[in-house]
């Protein structure tokens, strides 16, 4: 007995967040397998509420299955609940949306985002039948393959990759399996595929290399083999996705998140990202716009985030956040945008944001004191900060988000201690402007990372990193209005050890993995001690990854060139030391950012500050590039102040001036503008949830109903005040796991259409079916006061039951007391609940029964309950305490279907808003007919 067809139904209700492995979404696409010559499981080896917000997956689902040729499906890593149920059910870890076996692919690709998910890497190969070793793979393996920034430097993982794609994958990623799969046809053998993968530009095989030992470190080069780093020149030639998946349990970044920029110019020492993904390249705006729109109408989101890796560089951000706020702000639509500097935001940008329910800004000046911002490259000061937290905090904003990283080269006590000094300056601002600031510090471990100035450093010791993060505890401890946040030192450790590492540690990584080891970037799964072992084991020493690496030495990465020309970052290494700063590359000398008006711009002819790194951009391009932008969003005229590091802007007030007047705190909704259409209008809506849509949480069908409203078109009026929400309510929440053929749901809508219901069947997906959209009178009571209670008919396995003669005595015994009581847990306290006083009505089903469970979708061989119960003041029964108290069992199998809501006299809702109808019709016919 299954609530629904899929290998996972008969253990789904055991496990957290079931939805996250149904692949139920809107957006979902499930091609053809035989229309295709080849075919890809995007794996990305954390969970879905981290996955489903990763920008470069959504790209490249898009591109796969937009080719004729190819498709694409999506894997995440299981929680360790799921994993537990797919060992102890000798299950395998399977695609969303066809529910496959990794192994039936051609290729399972991984995104590498972060060391500490490599033992995840081999739990997926493990569950999803794929040998974890690529040399143990047959001819029929599916080809196993890694990208993202951790692909760069993932000599660790040589032995389980059979390639690595190296930089950008829009095209190369098409390409790469066409290969494959071209190659396998043909009957070529494993080993001659891996050869001509290794062909294709941006490919590494690692098989294919030998290393040997460098003689100044001790650690496992590559010989013989210099693989370039793909490069998209033009990121307008494949615009960013509009559609995809949309749905499920909620993902951490909750909303539709758009690349407007790929690259930085910024030049942090310490940052891989902005080396590896060197040159900037901008999406056209207008573009931007469109794909924004067109998003938001096929999602239904109503918060949208703009991403680059410093988007206050984008040439023409300012124009590009004024038009999107003037298109989405009478929507009530939430505009973020991420990793903004500490200068150059104007005021009139600010303004801007404030009118789109951006309730605070995240800045991130990385080190407290300002030498350490010129060791590390960091061009922002802190009387910039200052400045603009005045600015934010002036707006009505009430929050900020400080990032700061402790361990960094050079560093001593005082510059940590300058960390929490920036911090507290920053709250007194917010103090001193009348607002109630509250200011997160966010302070990370400095992991050298490859590819950067600072890949020779060395890391600080877990001693003196404890050390540090114990000062910062004890000077923010008590400082009104700052929070303090830091991350896990172990963790940071052993991050450093696999960034910097070779190949040694791959059987380093997999005796972690067998022992244990997996989910290592959650703090509270992070298995230490199997790590240690596995070190112990192969007697490797970690101060050689860990310790400082001499610039003259072969390292285990230098066979990467990811564009930069050899002997650039030492340089930068030299001037870090001798805290020297290098200006952002890209924009004129001295003025640290880019005109924001066309006039300004087109004046200014000086030249682009370039530090030939090896990349060979076109400063010429770029120029005329960013120029064409300015027109092309209107950016005619001087719109917000130039800023840099040396000269804030004139009148600004500097830290210790004379204290403001507090200003009154104002509702940032009283600053958008007015919606247009009608007067809003309550409509009722009766829909099924049925198969996977059971297994949302009553949590996550309060975000999924408004965005199937959004999507299909209809506007959702919002409350008023400070924190506005769609105006919506439900009738009573259902158990997860609990199907309904009948629930309600209340709504405010501005100018419905006339085919309201055919369009929120359009929109749904997953087992959402709307049945009925009625407007509600003037004074019509809500749910809430009409409903009186519910009927259910449960699926009781027929195969754990003696038989129907037991269970209907079983019920006639029930029904004879007075009184039944069983023991509820609730936060692991326990009460006895009287579940007899709940029910009005218990009988064994016969074949209508069945046939409502079978229209719920169920499958298999069930006996059914049909029960009706109170809904009161003092809340309900649960369904799994009933079924307690009736068989005398708490782990009786079953399943539940919600058959209907009533009110009183155990009408059905559905037939009582049938009712009111015939009066309302016999009313308005007897007024026609009066005289």
């Amino acid at each position: 007995m299954e609530l629904f067809d899929h290998p996972y139904a008969r253990f789904l209700h055991a496990v957290e967040k079931p939805t996250r492995y149904t692949g139920a979404e809107h957006g979902a696409r499930a091609k053809d397998w035989a229309s295709v010559r080849a075919r890809v499981c995007l794996a990305f080896p954390e969970i879905y509420d981290i996955g489903m917000s990763h920008l470069g997956f959504r790209i490249l689902y898009k591109i796969l299955n937009d080719d004729p040729r190819t498709l694409a499906e999506r894997c995440y890593a299981p929680w360790v609940d799921m994993q537990r149920e797919l060992r102890s059910h000798g299950e395998l870890l399977r695609s969303l949306e066809s529910a496959r076996p990794l192994a039936d692919f051609d290729v399972v690709g991984f995104s590498l985002q972060y060391e500490l998910t490599y033992t995840n890497v081999l739990m997926m190969l493990e569950l999803g039948g794929i040998p974890l070793r690529s040399a143990s793979r047959s001819d029929d393996d599916p080809l196993v393959v890694a990208g993202g920034p951790v692909a760069t430097h993932a000599e660790p993982m040589a032995l389980f990759f059979d390639a690595l794609l190296i930089g950008d994958g829009e095209e190369a990623t098409t390409e790469l399996t066409l290969a494959w799969a071209e190659a396998k046809a043909e009957g070529l053998t494993r080993r001659e595929r891996l050869e001509r993968l290794a062909r294709i530009s941006g490919v590494y095989v690692p098989s294919l290399a030998k290393t040997h030992l460098d003689p100044e470190t001790g650690l496992e080069v590559v010989d013989g083999v210099r693989i370039e780093r793909r490069v998209l020149g033009d990121l307008d030639r494949f615009p960013f996705p509009d559609d995809g998946p949309v749905g499920g349990p909620e993902a951490i970044f909750d909303r539709m998140s758009i690349e407007v920029a790929r690259g930085c110019t910024e030049g942090c020492r310490f940052c891989q990202s902005g080396w590896t993904y060197r040159p900037v390249r901008e999406r056209d705006p207008k573009q931007v716009v469109e794909t924004v729109l067109s998003a938001l109408e096929k999602s239904g989101y109503d918060e949208v985030s703009l991403t680059a890796l410093s988007t206050a560089d984008v040439s023409c951000i300012s124009p590009l956040i004024k038009t999107l706020v003037e298109k989405t702000a009478p929507e009530r639509v939430s505009l973020g945008v991420a990793s903004l500097r500490a200068y150059g935001l104007g005021e009139e940008l600010l303004d801007a944001m404030r009118t789109v329910r951006a309730s605070g800004l995240t800045f991130a000046p990385e080190a407290g004191t300002q030498r350490m911002r010129d060791v590390i490259n960091k061009n922002v000061t802190e009387a910039q900060l200052l400045e603009t937290a005045e600015r934010v905090f002036s707006r009505g904003f009430d929050k900020m988000k400080l990032y700061f990283i402790a361990g960094l080269p050079t560093e001593t006590d005082e510059d940590v201690l300058g960390i929490v000094e920036v911090a507290k300056k920053t709250v007194a601002v917010g103090h001193r402007l009348g607002r109630r600031p509250r200011v997160t510090v966010s302070v990370s471990v400095h992991v050298p990372k490859p590819h950067t100035p600072f890949q020779w450093c060395a890391m600080d010791p877990l001693d003196e990193i404890n050390q540090k993060q114990e000062l910062l505890r004890r000077a923010t401890r008590g400082v009104k209005g700052l929070e303090l946040r830091m991350h896990h030192s172990l963790s940071s450790a052993l991050e450093g050890i696999l960034a910097r590492g070779d190949r040694r540690l791959g059987p380093v990584i997999e005796r972690a993995f067998l022992r244990g080891a997996r989910s290592d970037s959650w703090d509270e799964h992070l298995d230490m001690d199997a790590w240690q072992e596995a070190l112990e084991h192969f007697e490797i020493d970690i101060s050689a990854y860990l310790g400082t690496l001499p610039v003259t030495a072969r390292l285990p990465w230098d066979h990467i060139d990811v564009g930069i020309e050899d002997g650039f970052l030492a340089r930068e290494y030299r001037k870090a030391l001798a805290s020297r700063l290098s200006p952002p590359c890209s924009k004129v000398a001295g003025t640290f950012v880019h005109h924001t008006n066309l006039a300004d711009a087109d004046a200014d002819r000086r030249r682009l500050v370039c530090y030939d790194c090896g990349i060979a951009c076109d400063m010429t391009r770029t120029r005329e590039r960013r120029l064409g932008f300015l027109k092309e969003m209107g950016a005619l005229e001087p719109t917000l102040p130039r800023v840099t590091p040396a000269q804030p802007v004139e009148g600004a007030a500097a830290p210790g001036e004379a204290e403001r007047a507090p200003r009154r705190r104002v509702n940032p909704e009283a600053l958008r503008p007015v919606r247009a259409g009608g007067t809003p209008a309550r409509f009722r809506l009766r829909f099924k949830k049925i198969g996977p849509a059971a297994l949302l949480g009553h949590l996550d069908l309060l975000r999924e109903l408004p965005r199937v409203i959004r999507r299909a078109g209809v506007r959702i009026d919002y409350s008023r005040g400070f924190r506005p929400k769609p105006e919506l309510s439900f009738g009573p929440a259902l158990s997860l796991g609990i199907a309904s053929l009948d629930e309600h749901a209340d709504v405010k809508l501005i100018d419905a259409p006339e085919d309201l219901l055919e369009r929120l069947n359009r929109s749904t997906s997953g087992g959402l079916e709307f049945i009925e959209a009625r407007r509600l009178t003037d004074g019509e009571p809500g749910l809430s006061r009409i409903i009186t209670g519910a009927r259910y008919v449960i699926a009781l396995a027929e195969t754990a039951l003696p038989g129907r003669a037991w269970l209907e005595e079983r019920v006639a015994t029930f029904l004879a007391k007075d009184e039944l009581r069983v023991r509820r847990e609730i936060r692991g306290l326990g009460k006895l609940v009287d579940v007899r006083s709940y029910v009005l009505a218990l009988t064994v089903g016969g074949e209508p029964e069945l046939r409502l469970l079978r229209e719920a979708g169920l499958v298999g061989r069930m006996l059914p309950l049909d029960v009706s119960v109170r809904i009161g003041a003092t809340g309900a029964v649960k369904v799994s305490e009933l079924v307690e108290a009736v068989t005398g069992a708490p782990d009786t199998p079953h399943q539940a279907v919600r058959a209907a809501l009533f009110g009183e006299g155990s009408v059905p809702l559905a037939s009582l808003a049938e009712r009111d109808e015939r009066e309302r019709a016999e009313v308005e016919r007897a007024r026609a007919a009066a005289p």
